[in-house]
């Protein structure tokens, strides 16, 4: 079985993790929520915590990291895997070297390759990832700062993506957040506005054959979900069908992303 299954537990600044099936194997994407929260956005899809055997982190903000998973995944033996330039960073928060799986460009897991692609994010960056079958790609992004164009240049052929939208550029404008707060999301090393996001996602798409876009990371105080449908509507109204726009405070809808046609030929 080579279709791949997602959703989304939760994103945003209060915390970001996600689940993808690979085969019948659940992976989780950054854990940034605490284990209550997460053990009851999972029974939504009937998915249980020890269905889970591999993580794999964006970076190591507390908003995609939680310590407090640190000596759950110890326990269960769990392993994270995570780039080589985080390790000591990981390990400062707690977790203990049996777990960590470092990895340096692209590893396997689960019969499906993982591509790894560093984007500009605070100090030390985060990574985006390509999920590869052989016959069904999906790309997740987030946390980008900006849109660098290796990055455009290896999501390509994609039958899904989840990519960050964090802000509206005049609510964050506006907002009585502090200068430096709002310089920090909106110089290139910080978040995605919808306009860079949905650039990105016309480009992707050109080179893909998209069934599902799911927007991540969308700020409470500075974005709305309307300005978000009107934007698809006013440029990609022949994708605006296929987007999942999802909440810090709430799972998303599963999806299932399929062997594409044009993967098959």
């Amino acid at each position: 079985m080579s279709k791949l299954v997602f959703f989304v537990l939760g994103s945003g600044s209060s915390g970001n993790s996600s689940l993808l099936r690979i085969k019948n194997n659940w992976v989780m994407i950054d854990c940034g929520f605490s284990m209550k929260q997460t053990k009851e956005r999972m029974r939504t899809h009937n998915v249980q915590l020890d269905m889970v055997s591999d993580v794999v982190i964006t970076h190591l903000d507390r908003d995609h990291f939680n310590p407090v998973w640190c000596r759950t995944f110890l326990q269960r033996g769990v392993r994270v895997h995570l780039h080589e330039s985080h390790v000591a960073r990981a390990r400062s928060a707690g977790l203990d070297e049996a777990c960590i799986v470092p990895f340096k460009n692209t590893f396997h897991l689960h019969g499906a390759q993982v591509e790894p692609v560093h984007v500009a994010h605070d100090a030390l960056g985060t990574f985006s990832y390509i999920f590869d079958t052989g016959k069904t790609r999906f790309g997740l992004a987030t946390d980008l700062g900006r849109v660098p164009q290796h990055l455009l240049d290896r999501f390509v052929n994609l039958d899904g993506v989840a990519f960050e939208s964090n802000y509206d550029p005049s609510m964050q404008e506006m907002s009585n957040r502090p200068a430096a707060l709002k310089s920090r999301i909106m110089d290139g090393g910080g978040h995605l506005s919808n306009e860079q996001s949905i650039a990105a996602i016309c480009h992707i798409a050109a080179e893909s054959n998209l069934q599902h876009i799911v927007l991540l990371h969308l700020s409470r105080q500075c974005n709305s979900t309307a300005i978000i449908r009107d934007l698809y509507r006013d440029n990609l109204a022949h994708l605006y069908n296929y987007v999942t726009m999802t909440s810090q405070d709430r799972c998303s809808r599963l999806l299932s992303i399929e062997t594409s046609v044009a993967s098959t030929i």
